[in-house]
């Protein structure tokens, strides 16, 4: 099975052009590779004053621990857990932009930890020869939004 756009837009709760990666590189029980283009559209959901900032790799990387979540929740025959966005730490960018990246990106993430309140991720946006941002991630679980496609988190 392709592990492509298709495929993650049913998979998480990013739609249309916020859905940012492209395809699923790589994934096991503990780590993901999710391959994108997006950061070169002009029409990217979070440019702003005409770029795309690098903190917006942020993004980039919590999408990969969604499909994570949702290929781990297949793999376990468990119920997917939505998960948001609870913060960011040790986070270093390398660079000021990914609008002008040339080629494409890649969003790794590595779980670290999990209970059941929470999980913990270490992730890398890099390009083809330099990681471009890196950071950790701690997502927190909550209900599921009505009206969300099936998809999120899963520890």
């Amino acid at each position: 099975m392709r592990l492509d756009r298709e495929w993650i837009t049913a998979h998480i709760p990013h739609q249309g052009r916020m859905c940012l990666l492209d395809e699923v590189v790589s994934w096991s029980a503990t780590e993901i590779r999710c391959r994108s283009g997006s950061h070169r559209a002009t029409d990217n959901p979070l440019r702003a004053h005409g770029r795309l900032g690098a903190a917006c790799g942020i993004e980039y990387a919590v999408q990969a621990m969604a499909i994570h979540g949702a290929l781990r929740s297949m793999q376990l025959q468990v119920a997917v857990r939505t998960g948001l966005l609870a913060s960011v730490r040790s986070l270093t960018m390398n660079v000021d932009r990914l609008d002008d990246i040339e080629g494409d990106i890649f969003a790794s993430a590595a779980h670290v930890h999990n209970d059941a309140a929470m999980t913990l991720y270490e992730f890398n946006v890099s390009d083809a020869t330099r990681a471009l941002l890196v950071g950790r991630a701690t997502i927190a679980f909550g209900p599921t939004p009505t009206g969300w496609p099936a998809g999120g988190m899963q520890p």
